[in-house]
């Protein structure tokens, strides 16, 4: 008989700790999600058209959409208008969005693409460094969105249409 009790002493005691370890470990992963699951997006320094560094630590405390791309991809060239509205409607919000240009033909090539579609937000050349960082990029465009603490939210591979932007930086602005 005093076994029996023990035996469910024990199982009462068991599943109480069950339990209180799986509200814990909720209360945890909702609570800190990004810190936790979100991986810190590699800082970088890389040359804008102009011969100038740039580093994605100039962008602390902002939004960024960092954008790998090229000139001779239709998907990239569709979303530079989206980029271009998008740039000019929250920048004074606290978005950043950087193009990281993946052409071979370097400046030479992205400078006259950016002056005749007007790109006014910064449009870096990428480097081998930068895109293995970034897990090597193996299509394009790819997209990454990077929240105020400098974690990665998204990765995006492929096009994707404004709307699908706008609604994941406004939650972040």
């Amino acid at each position: 008989m005093k076994t029996r009790k023990s035996l469910k002493f024990l199982v009462f005691i068991g599943i109480v700790f069950i339990a209180a370890s799986l509200v814990s470990c909720q209360a945890r992963t909702e609570s800190s999600e990004s810190d936790i699951l979100r991986p810190v997006a590699p800082d970088f320094k890389l040359k804008d058209l102009n011969g100038n560094d740039f580093s994605l630590s100039q962008t602390k405390g902002k939004v960024v959409i960092l954008d790998f791309w090229a000139t001779w991809c239709p998907p990239c060239r569709m979303e530079v208008p989206h980029f271009k509205d998008l740039y000019q409607r929250y920048k004074g919000k606290g978005l950043v969005i950087i193009g990281v240009a993946l052409d071979q033909g370097g400046a030479a090539t992205v400078r006259p693409f950016v002056q005749t579609n007007e790109i006014d937000y910064p449009v870096l050349m990428a480097d081998q460094i930068v895109v293995a960082s970034y897990g090597g990029i193996r299509s394009i465009p790819t997209t990454f969105i990077i929240d105020r603490k400098g974690r990665i939210v998204e990765k995006i591979v492929g096009y994707r249409g404004k709307d699908f932007f706008e609604s994941i930086i406004k939650k972040l602005l």
